[in-house]
């Protein structure tokens, strides 16, 4: 049986910082729209900033899908399996945010991920999502997996972008600037990636 949590705290995240791929998924309101699932699993980008508030970095891709549904209607729920060890799900739903470029919380939220070179992943957002409602389930479907490491392969292609190089792999990409439905999605064009100090 699922179990309801008040806070992201204790074995909740435990269990949720010791994963290495979880999953997002959005919604636009038209009840035709494109819903989107999206996996997240490079090491650092994921981050409990309170007991309530989580954030994940979002990367270059060809997509901008949960960018858009956000700045549309702001919902989102991310899921986490346990494909080793006792099986579990967590399922965080909440009311979620991209923070840009540009933004002024841009420096104080790149604190909470230390470990991962922003000037390397074509970094266009860092998503903040707040929790209404924090669930587990037993995942006793889910398959065991075992991890190996992180793919090298979006680093090494998003390592050789500047801000104006990437802004023009932007421009190009169809469902960037606009979803698949024509919602607005990353606002271009790219600001600069602010300087750390």
């Amino acid at each position: 049986m699922g179990k309801s949590y008040e806070r992201i705290d204790g074995k909740v995240r435990t269990f949720i910082e010791a994963q290495h791929i979880f999953f997002t998924a959005t919604a636009p309101l038209d009840g035709n729209g494109t819903v989107n699932i999206s996996p997240k699993g490079l090491s650092g980008s994921f981050a409990v900033l309170d007991e309530r508030t989580i954030a994940y970095l979002d990367f270059a891709g060809s997509n901008a899908e949960t960018i858009a549904h956000l700045r549309e209607n702001g919902r989102i729920t991310l899921m986490w399996c346990a494909f080793d060890g006792p099986p579990n799900i967590v399922r965080v739903h909440g009311r979620g945010e991209p923070v840009f470029r540009d933004d002024v919380r841009w420096a104080e939220l790149m604190g909470y991920f230390p470990d991962i070179d922003a000037t390397v992943h074509g970094l266009r957002a860092i998503i903040v999502v707040t929790a209404e409602k924090i669930r587990d389930t037993c995942g006793f479907a889910v398959p065991f997996m075992t991890y190996d490491q992180d793919r090298t392969l979006h680093s090494s292609r998003f390592a050789r972008d500047d801000d104006e190089s990437l802004d023009t792999y932007f421009q190009k990409k169809e469902h960037i600037a606009t979803s698949i439905d024509g919602l607005p999605g990353l606002p271009l064009p790219l600001p600069p990636l602010p300087r750390t100090e």
